[in-house]
């Protein structure tokens, strides 16, 4: 489903409604259901960047590819972007623990194993003498 786009840039709703082949008011439409916030220009002219028509396709896969209606489309955009949070939230976390373990590492004193947790020694397991058949 992916239009052809030119360049990279702004565009006008015209010529988005003329590149995916829908009518500027189901634009309009998505705009005031909060699905898309294209940008205005002093005049308030509507701009669409390659980022809009990017999640303007991923909005009219689910319309028109698998049915999804409006409603449906704003849950599941809304959850996509909590997707995407969690993600960089979670990568964050990650370089966190890499970045606090390597320090722990290098700050380890000579002659240590340079675990994060000290180690004990192994307990010494005496086993029972074996049992006599009679």
């Amino acid at each position: 489903m992916t239009a052809k786009r030119k360049s990279k840039g702004a565009y006008m709703i015209s010529a988005v409604a003329e590149m995916y082949e829908i009518h500027p008011q189901t634009l309009r439409l998505y705009e005031r259901e909060g699905l898309l916030k294209p940008s205005r220009t002093e005049g308030n002219t509507r701009l669409y960047t390659d980022e809009d028509l990017e999640r303007l396709e991923f909005i009219l896969n689910l319309a028109r590819d698998l049915g999804v209606n409006i409603a449906g489309i704003a849950i599941i955009l809304q959850m996509r972007e909590r997707m995407e949070e969690m993600n960089r939230q979670m990568q964050s976390f990650v370089e966190y623990v890499r970045s606090e373990m390597l320090s722990r590492f290098q700050q380890a004193a000579p002659g240590t194993s340079g675990a994060i947790v000290p180690l004990r020694k192994p307990a010494v397991v005496i086993k029972p003498p074996a049992s006599r058949k009679l």
